[in-house]
């Protein structure tokens, strides 16, 4: 697949460029994020009121996430002439998704045997109680074995993942769909074509929601200051601090050295090009939003889209570097700050099982505190209560986790897509350098266009 900008791309690009610095998407989320802040410092009785805000902009892209990845995901697949490809492309991201975990792992886990935050605490787990939100995280967590991820897979119903956001059963049932319609053949046409009318009318909505980011920055940053305190912003505890920084090192050092020595492009200009992105996960709390965002600026910069359609959702349940470091991190912290002596096996086998749970903590309330409490469940060792130890923090950790979360995706997109000839690298450097226009606001939809009916070429190429 080949990128030349014609006309109509580069007549969009000056539109946007043209757009004044005050209708920029990243400067209204950043604004409202600061009157939160604000707001949340001043008058926190009433910044607590903004909550449903905040909430109900998260319930809104929630509700579009679904058949967004769903469309995506068939539209993909369908434009593909090889179903192989669709087969090869789907284990290499899962390659690259456990090392990629594995690594995150290893990187929480040597940074808290370092530092070890958790020595001097000397909690006793008999004295821990759970209680409110903690209470029902472990109650389910305690319940959740490490092969549930993979027997959840398969819904009850064609229409409980959608009801329930299931992200994970929405790839399932969008890859097993997606390769009946191509097997089909030419009955399956004008299902392609209603999928990909579909997919420009879902998008719209998309756009109208999207208009709305700003309030919901707003409302989240106001509740979050003003619940817990403007002193959060700046002493977060010793902890956070170093999640915060192993994350950073990651992210920059692994992620920035994959990307530097396999794709040729550098970390940093995909910060930048993301900043729209970051600014609205910083907002919200959660990567979901910029979803996608993500994968419209990837087939930008002259990613497949089949490759950016399969990948991006897929690594939204598989992909969770950030969710990775904080479980080795807090797990290791609650067996420091109860005396649980672990040796170096014992925290590898750790290792092992949080390969498997860490799966679970996407698209789930308290995902996080879901995973881990399973993990100190199935190994026994470590005891569940002291998850109560840093239940209070763990709102602090979750920007950070999505932020992380979601450049391990775009890094991942970018690699699989480089690993399968899909990355026009040649439009991918001049994006990054800012030399090929600006990308499409994620207000607006017009970048993602439905795959085209006419059959495919008999290439290895996604039809364009």
């Amino acid at each position: 697949m080949t990128h030349t900008p014609g006309n109509g791309r580069a007549e969009q690009a000056a539109r946007i460029t043209a757009k004044p610095w005050y209708r920029q998407l990243y400067v209204q989320v950043l604004v409202a994020i600061v009157i939160g802040i604000v707001l949340g410092w001043r008058w926190p009785d009433l910044a607590t009121d903004m909550e449903p805000i905040g909430t109900t902009f998260i319930t809104a892209m929630k509700m579009l996430i679904g058949p967004i990845v769903f469309l995506t995901i068939i539209g993909g697949i369908a434009g593909v002439a090889d179903l192989k490809k669709v087969g090869r492309t789907g284990i290499k991201a899962l390659t690259y998704f456990q090392a990629g975990t594995i690594v995150a792992l290893l990187t929480g886990l040597v940074a808290i045997n370092v530092f070890r935050l958790g020595d001097g605490v000397h909690a006793d787990p008999s004295t821990l109680r759970t209680s409110g939100d903690a209470s029902q995280y472990v109650e389910q967590g305690e319940h959740q074995h490490w092969w549930e991820f993979l027997t959840n897979i398969v819904p009850n119903s064609f229409f409980g993942p959608f009801v329930e956001g299931n992200i994970l059963q929405v790839i399932f049932l969008a890859v097993v769909f997606g390769i009946a319609i191509k097997m089909v053949g030419k009955p399956g046409e004008p299902i392609i074509a209603a999928v990909g009318r579909l997919t420009e009318v879902v998008f719209k909505v998309l756009s109208f929601v999207m208009k709305a980011a700003p309030l919901g920055a707003f409302g989240a940053m106001s509740y979050a200051i003003g619940k817990f305190g403007l002193s959060t912003l700046t002493s977060l505890g010793s902890l956070i601090v170093l999640f915060y920084v192993t994350s950073a090192l990651f992210v920059v050092v692994v992620l920035g050295g994959v990307l530097a020595l396999y794709v040729r492009l550098n970390i940093f200009q995909l910060f930048r090009y993301f900043k729209e992105e970051f600014w609205l996960i910083l907002g919200t709390s959660t990567a979901e939003p910029a979803l996608p965002g993500l994968m419209r600026k990837l087939h930008f910069m002259g990613a497949e889209r089949s490759t950016v359609g399969l990948v991006v959702p897929t690594g939204y349940s598989f992909n969770l570097d950030g969710a990775a470091i904080y479980l080795s991190l807090a797990t290791l912290y609650i067996a420091q700050a109860t005396d649980t002596s672990l040796s170096i096996g014992q925290q590898l086998g750790l290792l092992a099982v949080m390969l498997l749970t860490s799966k679970g903590a996407a698209g789930v309330a308290g995902g996080g505190f879901i995973a881990l409490t399973a993990t100190l469940s199935t190994v026994g060792s470590v005891p569940a209560a002291g998850i109560m130890l840093i239940f209070g923090i763990d709102k602090f950790m979750s920007e950070c986790r999505a932020l992380v979360n979601f450049f391990g995706n775009a890094v991942a997109t970018l690699v699989v897509a480089r690993w399968e000839n899909g990355l026009d690298l040649e439009r991918a450097r001049a994006v990054l350098a800012g030399q090929a226009g600006e990308p499409p606001l994620t207000t607006e939809a017009e970048d993602i266009r439905p795959v085209a009916v006419a059959p495919a070429p008999q290439t290895a190429q996604a039809a364009p």
